[in-house]
């Protein structure tokens, strides 16, 4: 059981609530999926000019500059592939690390990247 607590702004007043919440492991969407979306949302932060620049990101979620880089590298994955990882279902998605698809996102050409996706997907069929 996990407990949420927030704060809502109302007027002068702060209303707070706590909840216990369970968590459905068939409700949430693979680890991968989500870092991709993480990856959108915090460019996006950037990019909008809500957040300064990437140090300040790193700095806000607590994570190293490190982190932040490889979390974003995954925005360089072909929009095809992209599109796949969303969509993944939670036993495939358990079958591709992270650290692979940061690998393929390295390689220049989208071609490349799909035919190295595709071979990762195989193997773990």
């Amino acid at each position: 059981m996990r407990i949420i607590e927030y704060t809502l702004p109302c007027g002068r007043d702060r209303a707070a609530f706590t909840s216990a919440v369970e968590p459905k492991s068939a409700d949430r969407a693979p680890r991968l999926a989500r870092m991709l979306a993480l990856a959108h949302k915090l460019d996006s932060l950037v990019r909008s000019g809500a957040i300064r620049d990437y140090g300040q990101l790193a700095r806000l979620g607590r994570i190293t500059p490190s982190r932040l880089s490889q979390i974003l590298m995954l925005l360089n994955l072909a929009p095809a592939i992209q599109e796949q990882v969303l969509f993944l279902s939670p036993a495939a998605a358990r079958a591709v690390a992270e650290l692979e698809l940061r690998e393929i996102a390295r390689l220049p050409l989208w071609a490349q990247q799909q035919e190295r996706f595709e071979n990762l997907r195989n193997r773990h069929r």
